[in-house]
């Protein structure tokens, strides 16, 4: 199953690819064997809604493998354009489903992100990595890092954090530091590990590590996820939220219409 068999629906200028979670997984496991490596992004409304006045938004869309996406109102406006996703991608549950795919095979992973460490606990992408490897038989765990806040502003600094995961080769890399921050350290590892894949996993590090809860599957079936993540973190949220993506998915959702 290689990447080249799926066709890309077309939502505001983003293909993405008509692709379930467990094809993803399968794509994956057979590029690592064949010595390829890639690197997947997972768009929800917010990135998408970046990607249109954002230049360097829009050269990390065009710049991946594969794009899944991350949120159903992207599979709702794949549907009112008579082009249907056949399902939601989310990168936190693809940090699950491709480490036990990846155990199957002996393969290995090197987590990063998460909450830094504390007198009574390790790090977060130490505990998620611990986690992964004890559900998923066969995983191997490259290794783990924790960056502090800001350390890609202090040149020596980044240097070492990239020559630590360069010299683990891993075989799959999870970055969870945000958007578009995360973006940017895989288009720095990547030219190092051209054999590696890479996903930007955002917060799916915490929710593994067991530092943030993540929305009832009856939330993530019908589309409310960011209602739960909004009441877990409104400061953070509620401009991004109700200002700025609530308008333009509603936007979306009428042109896909239209356009049908």
């Amino acid at each position: 199953m290689t990447i080249e068999a799926f066709d890309r629906v077309h939502l505001d200028g983003t293909g993405f690819d008509r692709i379930t979670e467990g094809e993803v997984v399968a794509v994956v496991r057979e590029a690592i064997a064949a010595g390829r490596g890639g690197r997947i992004v997972t768009p929800n409304i917010d990135i998408l809604r970046q990607a249109q006045v954002n230049r360097r938004v829009r050269a990390y869309l065009d710049d991946a493998d594969l794009i899944v996406a991350d949120g159903m109102p992207l599979v709702w406006a794949s549907r009112l354009s008579g082009t249907p996703l056949p399902e939601r991608v989310a990168g936190s549950s693809l940090i699950r489903s491709l480490s036990e795919g990846l155990g199957r095979d002996g393969r290995s992973i090197f987590v990063i992100g998460g909450n830094p460490a504390t007198p009574q606990a390790a790090d977060g992408a130490t505990r998620a990595a611990r986690r992964l490897a004890d559900e998923c038989p066969g995983l191997r765990v490259a290794g783990t890092l924790c960056p502090e806040y800001g350390f890609e502003r202090d040149r020596a600094v980044y240097a070492e954090f990239c020559a630590a995961v360069t010299e683990a080769r891993p075989d799959l890399v999870f970055v969870g530091l945000g958007f578009p921050k995360q973006e940017k350290v895989i288009a720095r590892l990547r030219e190092q590990l051209p054999a590696t894949w890479f996903i930007g996993c955002g917060a799916a590090v915490n929710f593994v590590a067991g530092d943030v809860d993540r929305a009832p599957r009856w939330m993530q079936r019908v589309g409310l996820e960011w209602a739960h993540r909004l009441g877990t973190e409104p400061r953070r949220l509620a401009g991004r939220y109700l200002k700025h993506d609530a308008p333009y998915a509603l936007r979306l959702l009428t042109a896909s219409a239209t356009r049908r």
